[in-house]
């Protein structure tokens, strides 16, 4: 090599962060789901839509296939695929299963939330601040 010859070299990448977690009692019902499914799916699919009184609301539906642009968290033996709208909102975030004499559903123990209604329906939040 020359002395004004220079090596370049791409920059590493910087691992990216898992979008979501689950629990166990969550993996064990997306387990459950995806046994107990009339088709054939490979998870759930998680989003947020606008409505409610505080402004949004989790989605949560069958999986069929992984759309190229889907953000695929696999987790303790199951998958759950995060729609691209919805991955900077979710960043960081726990799913719970909780279930009790009155209700069963998925909590989403997520740091981007401001506040909730009083039902418990909807929430607001704000993107994630990816850290430099």
């Amino acid at each position: 090599m020359t002395p004004n010859a220079s090596v370049t070299s791409k920059p590493k990448a910087r691992p990216r962060p898992q979008v979501m977690r689950l629990t166990d009692a969550a993996a064990n019902r997306v387990r459950e789901l995806s046994e107990r499914a009339d088709s054939e799916i490979i998870g759930l699919r998680v989003g947020i839509k606008n409505g409610g009184c505080a402004g949004q609301s989790y989605t949560v539906e069958y999986a069929h296939e992984i759309q190229p642009t889907d953000e695929v968290v696999e987790d303790k033996g199951v998958k759950v695929l995060v729609d691209p709208k919805a991955v900077l909102f979710l960043l960081g975030t726990e799913m719970d299963y909780k279930a009790d004499k009155m209700q069963a559903q998925f909590v989403f123990n997520n740091p981007n939330q401001v506040s909730a209604c009083g039902c418990g329906e909807s929430v607001q939040l704000t993107p994630a601040k990816i850290e430099g």
